[in-house]
């Protein structure tokens, strides 16, 4: 069995890894963190692009809705296959360059996805671009994670996770706008150019992450580790004291220490994810079928994203105070009911605005707990890998959410059918979580 890194208490004091973990966050680690979080905006805007152009693109096509579900569950596979394949290598060749790499893929992805001519050029697109969303969301999420100190861990990836949505809110506030003057192409070369226009960002503002600079094993790694900690506002490092880190292999993540965590933390973030994708996937396209315009319908998702947003940010804020495992469980069992309900409230834009805003509280501010945990679940060493592998695997259950729910409706089971079935996703993860002990539940757990 590989030895587990110490955690940053057991470190010289001079150490650059306990000098971020134990000095409060300055100002460009601020930055950073809220550069994860709009790295993370994209997401949630690449993802729900599909999604806001669903109807449009069904008018156009004459296709039904099980294509349209086929077409976003492409697209989620795609983030499997990268999260899988690329998103550990984040842990060999860094971070950054692991980001600045998937955002190049995704600008391709999205550009081309509003040329393109049918279903299966779209889908090839769609997956493209989620190969490049699979490989950055490990790597922002450990990001997020080593830019802050201990006592503001949680909260800075519960702020990077919070981008999701903001990226839905924008996303579909300007879908919502683009959609009454233009057609479902736009909403595409608008992704690309917002995805485009985060390169040099990156390049400025977002430095490698000084833990995996710490694990790398370079001979270089102290005095580059000390530049950025001179561009941060912190003392230098004297010394990186001499760790097992390197010695892990990403095979750890199924042995004996990391292995019923790894495995947990799948099943419950691909059953939960399964929930989540159907809510966000579908909204749009449910709200039309009840008769209302597509600008309308696109208004409900931006409303289902805003109650996400601050649901992160809330759950980002208490779970230091009233602990990580016992807002989980409120979030994500709630969320199953609260996708219940959203099938059965009444043709009225106003309560579904309102149940939107339920459901997005409390299904995504369980996402953000689920990243914070794999945070947390992890050392340095195996943090973008570990979270890239419970992404990967997770996701297929993801994948299946809008899979599933296309072949329902196609199937004329309806909204209340169909969102009841979909809720059971978040209700196993909440008894997942209820029964199985994982590794970052509890703040004692945490190693680095």
């Amino acid at each position: 069995m590989p030895t587990p890194p110490p955690s940053a208490a057991a470190l010289p004091a001079d150490d650059p890894r306990t000098i971020i973990a134990d000095s409060p966050m300055r100002a460009r680690q601020m930055i950073a963190v809220a550069l994860c979080c709009l790295l993370n905006a994209l997401d949630g805007f690449d993802v729900l692009a599909i999604t806001f152009a669903a109807p449009g693109i069904a008018q156009d096509w004459a296709i039904d809705p099980g294509a349209i579900g086929f077409i976003i569950a492409i697209g989620l596979a795609g983030m499997v296959v990268g999260s899988l394949t690329l998103g550990q290598l984040a842990d060999r060749i860094g971070r950054r360059r692991q980001i600045l790499f998937s955002l190049v893929v995704m600008t391709a992805g999205m550009f081309a996805s509003a040329f393109a001519p049918d279903i299966i050029t779209l889908s090839i697109l769609r997956a493209l671009t989620g190969l490049g969303l699979g490989a950055m969301l490990a790597s922002i999420n450990a990001m997020a994670a080593e830019f802050a100190n201990r006592r503001r861990r949680d909260l800075a990836v519960s702020i990077m996770a919070a981008g999701y949505p903001i990226g839905g809110v924008v996303g579909g506030w300007v879908a919502s706008h683009l959609l009454r003057s233009h057609g479902w192409e736009s909403i595409f070369i608008f992704g690309g150019i917002a995805t485009a226009a985060t390169i040099p960002l990156v390049l400025a503002l977002l430095p490698e992450s000084i833990g995996w600079l710490a694990a790398s094993g370079r001979a270089d790694a102290l005095a580059r580790i000390n530049a950025i900690l001179r561009r941060l506002g912190h003392p230098e490092g004297g010394q990186l004291a001499r760790t097992e880190t390197r010695a892990i292999s990403a095979a750890a993540l199924f042995g004996p220490e990391f292995r019923v965590t790894t495995i947990a933390l799948i099943i419950m973030y691909g059953a939960h994810m399964m929930t989540f994708y159907y809510a966000l996937g579908w909204a749009p396209s449910l709200v039309a079928s009840l008769g209302f315009d597509q600008s309308s319908a696109s208004l409900v998702s931006v409303f289902m994203n805003l109650g996400g947003a601050t649901g992160g940010f809330v759950l980002g804020f208490l779970a230091p105070r009233l602990g990580l495992k016992p807002m989980l469980l409120l979030g994500m069992a709630g969320a199953a009911v609260a996708v219940t309900a959203f099938g059965a409230v009444p043709a009225q834009l106003l309560a579904l605005q309102i149940a939107a805003v339920v459901l997005g509280f409390l299904s995504n501010g369980s996402v953000v707990g689920l990243y914070a945990l794999m945070a947390r679940a992890y050392p340095t060493a195996l943090r973008a890998g570990g979270t890239g592998v419970v992404i990967g695997f997770g996701r297929i259950g993801a994948a299946f959410g809008p899979l599933i729910a296309g072949q329902l409706l196609a199937w004329n089971m309806g909204r209340t059918v169909t969102s009841a079935v979909l809720a059971l996703g978040s209700l196993l993860a909440a008894i997942i979580l209820a029964t199985v002990a994982i590794r970052g539940v509890r703040e004692a757990d945490v190693t680095d």
